[in-house]
């Protein structure tokens, strides 16, 4: 029976899980994380590379945070917010963005509060969602994209042992221009044998 199937992800992120690693807990957006997530979702800085515009008022982020809600319920929402176990502070969000149920895979993304960047975060919160993803449905491979220019969000996947897949020229308009999409993945077997092998998950 195939794993990757629409009443399987139904089932699991309608009742999203909770991770914990050694300084994050990956858990469900909720309306109390509607400042904190405001507070970098307003930031130009974190916006110019995303599909996305900056959040321009704290009650667009509430209402988006709401809207979250119905999406969770109906498992069709597949992010984790992180919180910051030091402080509490929710920092961003980490999880899929796409599955392919064809091709067996699932694409990674995230964002990280530019306060918090530079301490391997975003490698860790990342390294937690795909474990869930391979030991949850079984994936073959799990891919991640950046809009080219994004250097930070290219030595993540780097970082993550992901391998250059695709560069797709100028196939991505948005924000009234066409952009160059860079494409990493990484397969279930390369995966393990990167970081379980080394304990990090």
């Amino acid at each position: 029976m195939q794993i990757l199937c629409d009443e399987k992800l139904k089932e699991i992120f309608s009742n999203i899980p909770t991770i914990e690693t050694e300084r994050l807990i990956l858990r469900k957006i909720t309306p109390s994380d509607s400042d904190d997530m405001y507070e970098y979702s307003s930031r130009d800085e974190v916006t110019k590379y995303l599909t996305w515009n900056i959040h321009t008022g704290p009650k667009q982020t509430a209402a988006y945070i709401r809207l979250l809600q119905k999406k969770y319920l109906q498992g069709v929402f597949w992010d984790f917010g992180l919180e910051y176990k030091e402080n509490g502070k929710f920092i961003g969000t980490c999880g899929f963005s796409s599955f392919d149920k064809d091709k067996n895979c699932a694409e990674i993304g995230y964002v990280l509060s530019p306060e918090y960047r530079g301490r391997e975060l975003a490698k860790e919160a990342c390294l937690a969602v795909m474990n869930f993803g391979f030991s949850t449905f079984d994936l073959d491979k799990i891919f991640a994209r950046f809009i080219e220019g994004n250097t930070p969000s290219e030595r993540v996947m780097q970082k993550l042992n992901m391998k250059h897949e695709a560069t797709y020229k100028n196939s991505f308009f948005i924000k009234n221009s066409y952009k160059t999409v860079v494409e990493y993945s990484i397969s279930k077997e390369d995966f393990y044998k990167s970081f379980q092998q080394k304990g990090k998950i």
